[in-house]
């Protein structure tokens, strides 16, 4: 599986900047790199110098030099991928990236492929398959929550939390298995009731897995939250003042937003993605109709609702109050799982009867002014709420990854079967299968059990010098 050829890529990303690194892997990355490096103060070989060292130089094609250079020398299997491996910081140029890597293939290099150096990390065993897909989460972290995951199952959290079910879960697979070879013997190496601990151990485990997950998809992919309300309520405002920028249009003019506008913060280090809709009401206008359209589909999308409304118009009639009770209880029906908050709108208009009012109408109202900014920090709270953090805060292991609990989910599955069974007496024989798979889907996790075709879906999402 693992290609013995040397493998070169640039390593920082493509465009022009003030460095570029170009990373070499292999048997010959020294070698190779040798016979385009020249030394600035000496003829020092780059093979005889010690791993974990920078050298200052050039790279040379024949008598032509490319660029002024600093060269990392990581010899194995001290290094990221196990093999050889040198890194060149060249000046940022697109042509001096170009002009060093063609040089380095038409020394004997093959353009690295997607993932391909961690996948060669993997292969060597300088990280197990969960700790090298974390990699790519931690590439592609952007905001507190997603990085301090990703670190901490890039680090083995997750897979030494598995490694000790597996371990444990195999030393008593062996003790049937062993019983199976004296079966004429009728003897039991296999203690039923700590192996029945056991299953109930691993089961507490697996499920308080598969339970982060909710928590771990959101912290990797962001919660979408959809901005509703009727026309020129303030939703724009509202989005403009959560991000700080005027993101979208603001006008007096009733339907100015004809279309969704997405953008997303981070709130307490969790990623919130906001949904400027267009607002709701009956109306002749073929284009805002289709945005009316969009808006429903995007409350369909979002896991959370904010409904905004007018607090002075509705704090002033009586009939615009019903009806917005009325509409409340619509989106409360149509959608029932999501969390709804109510936000009251332009507070600062109101006076201390009016504020009082509205708020015995609409029990759950959060009073908020868009404009003056009032409210807006017990929102940020108030959706940061939704959201379980303190798995966070007690470093508890998250899952985020799909393949991962799915495998959980098959192996708890498995532990289920295998409790069952000795609760009821099943023979050795039959247990053992139930083992066997259950410790399938735990290699599955961490790369014990693997194949070409998982390996190529997992590493073709990597970046090409990753």
């Amino acid at each position: 599986m693992i290609n013995q050829d040397t493998i070169v890529a640039l390593a920082t990303p493509a465009g022009a900047g003030a460095i570029a690194i170009i990373r070499l892997s292999g048997k010959k990355a020294i070698a190779i790199a040798d016979t385009c490096f020249k030394s600035v103060k000496s003829n020092k070989h780059l093979s005889n110098q010690h791993t974990h060292t920078i050298h200052l130089g050039h790279i040379v094609d024949g008598l032509k030099t490319i660029d002024e250079v600093l060269v990392s020398v990581f010899k194995n299997p001290n290094s990221y991928t196990g093999e050889d491996v040198v890194e060149v910081s060249c000046h940022g140029s697109n042509y001096i990236q170009q002009e060093i890597i063609q040089l380095f293939l038409r020394k004997g290099c093959r353009m690295a492929s997607a993932g391909e150096f961690t996948l060669r990390a993997f292969l060597n065993g300088k990280l197990d398959l969960s700790q090298a897909e974390a990699v790519a989460d931690l590439i592609a972290s952007d905001n507190e929550a997603s990085h301090q995951v990703a670190m901490q199952q890039m680090r083995g959290g997750f897979s030494s939390e598995i490694a000790k079910l597996r371990e444990e879960l195999l030393n008593f697979a062996s003790l049937i298995e062993l019983e199976l070879d004296f079966a004429e013997e009728d003897v039991e190496f296999a203690d039923r009731t700590q192996f029945k601990e056991l299953t109930e151990r691993i089961s507490f485990v697996l499920k308080r897995l598969i339970d982060s997950f909710a928590v771990g998809n959101v912290i990797k992919n962001g919660i979408p939250v959809a901005i509703v309300g009727e026309p020129n309520v303030g939703k724009s405002t509202l989005l403009n003042v959560l991000l700080n920028e005027e993101r979208a249009i603001v006008s007096d003019i009733a339907g100015t937003t004809r279309d969704t506008i997405e953008d997303e913060i981070s709130i307490g280090g969790i990623g919130f993605r906001f949904i400027d809709t267009a607002g709701i009401r009956e109306t002749q206008d073929v284009v805002e109709s289709i945005g009316i359209k969009k808006t429903f589909e995007k409350i369909d999308q979002a896991q959370v609702v904010v409904y905004l409304f007018d607090a002075l118009e509705s704090s002033t009639s009586e009939e615009m109050l019903k009806n917005l009770i009325v509409e409340i209880e619509k989106i409360k029906n149509k959608y029932p799982q999501k969390p709804l908050i109510i936000i009251a709108n332009k507070v600062d208009k109101l006076n201390e009867v009016e504020t009082h009012n509205l708020k015995s109408q609409i029990k759950e109202v959060e009073l908020l002014s868009a404009k003056t900014g009032l409210g807006v920090e017990s929102l940020k709270e108030k959706l940061l709420s939704f959201v379980n953090t303190g798995a966070l805060r007690n470093n508890d292991t998250i899952i985020t990854n799909t393949r991962h609990y799915d495998s959980l989910l098959k192996a708890l599955d498995e532990i289920k079967k295998v409790k069952h069974g000795l609760e009821s007496g099943l023979s050795g024989d039959l247990l053992a299968i139930d083992i066997r798979q259950a410790l399938y889907y735990f290699g599955e996790i961490t790369g014990e059990i693997t194949n070409d075709d998982l390996l190529g879906n997992i590493f073709a999402n990597f970046c090409i010098g990753k």
